[in-house]
């Protein structure tokens, strides 16, 4: 999947500020951040929604709880006890903008509802 950005990102080939590495996941922070923590946590593998990250056999769903606990403990670490929020967005209607599963960290700041 050259032409997927985050593909990109996870091999290497498009530079970002990267916080985190596994084999399962990459965390960078985001380009545009909506709040003073943003970063973005992506799967390795190419999965185009979270439907499909977890909907396949059971290491696709471990990809899946992969991406939570690493955005979830990237959270606390960055959000402390003030709290954070993860967001995994999914088609169009869902804001979803770039074709690949990933979650979304936010935190330094008090969250309003309904988000948007």
């Amino acid at each position: 999947m050259t032409e997927c950005v985050f593909c990109r990102i996870a091999s290497g080939d498009v530079p970002a500020k990267e916080v985190y590495r596994d084999d399962d996941a990459i965390a960078i922070e985001d380009l545009n951040p909506q709040a003073p923590v943003h970063l973005l946590v992506i799967s390795v593998k190419h999965y185009p929604t979270i439907g499909e990250a977890t909907g396949g056999d059971s290491s696709d769903a471990a990809i899946s709880a992969a991406l939570i606990r690493i955005a979830s403990s990237l959270g606390e670490e960055r959000g402390g006890r003030r709290g954070y929020r993860l967001v995994i967005n999914t088609g169009i209607d869902g804001g979803q903008t770039v074709g690949h599963v990933h979650v979304h960290v936010l935190a330094g700041r008090t969250m309003g509802w309904p988000p948007g």
